[in-house]
């Protein structure tokens, strides 16, 4: 009886074993599983922030390129205000050419308005960017000024003794040359009588 009792107890311990050898094996499949959903989990995370990077990057490609194109869109906006704002004030020439023409044959309390009315006429344009070409006294430049006709003179060779038609610049660009009368300096005669008079 003892010994069924050791064979019985043997048995059991003998199934118990195998049990906790199945156990044992289901825990370490479990435990592969596990290793391998967790390598599988950190593959995917790497993936996970290499994709977010690339986005990331993207974003900032894209934003930049944003950045840029608003930069352009406002720059090309600002020069076609200023360049209608230059046609405009080309074609204004004309009026302020107009006061020139009609403060030279005024007279008395009508030339003082005309003279007042183009001052504020041109002062405006000032604002606007409008500088007249200094010619008088100046040698001539192809640059600022337009020859229209020589004459001899005491003057300097090549400078500017008469205006015909003022000249202007806007924002330091020139719009319209100064349409002028050249010194061609003294007659090689006048010369020669002003050295005899010196």
């Amino acid at each position: 009886m003892k010994q069924e009792k050791i064979q019985s107890s043997e048995k059991k311990v003998e199934k118990l074993s195998e049990e906790i050898n199945n156990e044992s094996k289901k825990i370490i499949k479990e435990k592969e599983k596990i290793k391998n959903g967790v390598e599988e989990l950190k593959k995917q995370l790497e993936e996970s922030k290499k994709l977010a990077e690339e986005r990331l990057n993207q974003i900032k490609y894209l934003r930049a390129d944003i950045d840029n194109l608003r930069k352009r869109f406002e720059k090309e906006k600002a020069e076609v205000i200023k360049s209608a704002n230059d046609s405009l004030i080309k074609e204004l020439l004309v009026v302020l050419d107009a006061f020139d023409a009609a403060i030279k044959i005024s007279e008395g309390e009508s030339k003082k308005g005309l003279l007042m009315l183009e001052k504020k006429f041109f002062d405006i344009l000032v604002e606007h960017g409008l500088e007249e070409i200094e010619a008088i006294g100046k040698q001539f430049n192809p640059n600022f000024h337009e020859a229209l006709c020589n004459e001899f003179s005491k003057k300097q060779d090549n400078e500017v003794i008469e205006v015909i038609q003022k000249g202007y610049t806007l924002n330091s660009k020139v719009i319209r040359t100064s349409k002028v009368k050249v010194s061609k300096g003294l007659k090689k005669q006048d010369r020669i009588e002003n050295n005899k008079e010196n």
